[in-house]
């Protein structure tokens, strides 16, 4: 069984904690050291409950206070070379260099790290498995590969970004060099990625799926909504979505 929930998703910081038997990760760590411990202590947890932290990239909504957190409790972070070059003003403790696409134990949970489109040194996102069910982290990406298909075909838990509708991108307040970034092949999903997504993948053991790293100035959650039900063939109310302030509450594969 996995356990995951998120302590905030989007573009001013990402957080997500899984549990794997008797091993708990922190996936990326884009907050102050003191909002990381103030949104653990909503779920009753503290930095030193955890075995390790998985770095997406540098961006530092997703790297944050990595560094600190690393030193204070001595966690070690696993992450790619290129993401360690980029991230040189983060000294940590202990680092584990991963290369895309070849899978690694931390304790009881097994880590597929692979490769995602996105304007970042060397970006990877991650699926965790106890072997039994496996959870898929998919977000930062320009858009929607072949590869990304097929790791997410299959999936138990899928957490997917619905990063932007477009058109309220084009006409919202953003330069137009920021724009194109977002918009481009290596910026952010858009609302309709995730439905073509979900609609190529395998959904045969799909339990749960969250929408992930809403825009706060570029989407609206309604739209992120209509995006995943389409995709999912399902109604409204029934999809999810992470917030930035609160995340998601627990989850878990067995259910």
């Amino acid at each position: 069984m996995i356990r995951f929930c998120s302590l905030g998703s989007g573009s001013s910081g990402n957080a997500l904690v899984v549990e794997i038997g008797q091993t708990r990760l922190l996936v990326d760590c884009g907050f102050s050291m003191q909002e990381l411990e103030r949104r653990l202590a909503r779920i009753q947890l503290s930095p030193e409950q955890f075995d390790a932290v998985l770095v997406t990239h540098e961006h530092a909504d997703h790297i944050g206070s990595t560094g600190p957190l690393s030193r204070r409790y001595g966690l070690t972070v696993y992450t790619s070379p290129g993401t360690r070059i980029a991230a040189r003003d983060n000294r940590f403790a202990h680092i584990q260099e991963l290369q895309a696409d070849q899978p690694f134990a931390i304790d009881d949970a097994w880590v597929h790290p692979f490769t995602v489109p996105h304007d970042s040194r060397e970006p990877t996102q991650f699926t965790i498995t106890d072997g039994a069910h496996r959870l898929v982290l998919m977000t930062d990406a320009g858009h929607i590969s072949r590869h990304m298909v097929d790791i997410a075909d299959r999936a138990d838990a899928l957490l997917l970004e619905c990063n932007h509708d477009p058109a309220m991108l084009q006409a919202g307040p953003y330069p137009p060099s920021l724009k194109r970034r977002i918009n481009g092949g290596y910026g952010h999903l858009p609302n309709h990625a995730a439905t073509d997504l979900l609609q190529r993948m395998d959904q045969s053991r799909l339990r749960h799926v969250v929408g992930m790293h809403l825009s706060s100035d570029n989407n609206r959650e309604e739209l992120a909504r209509e995006a995943l039900a389409q995709g999912l063939g399902c109604a409204l109310h029934e999809t999810e979505i992470a917030t930035q302030d609160e995340g998601f509450a627990w989850r878990s594969t067995a259910a």
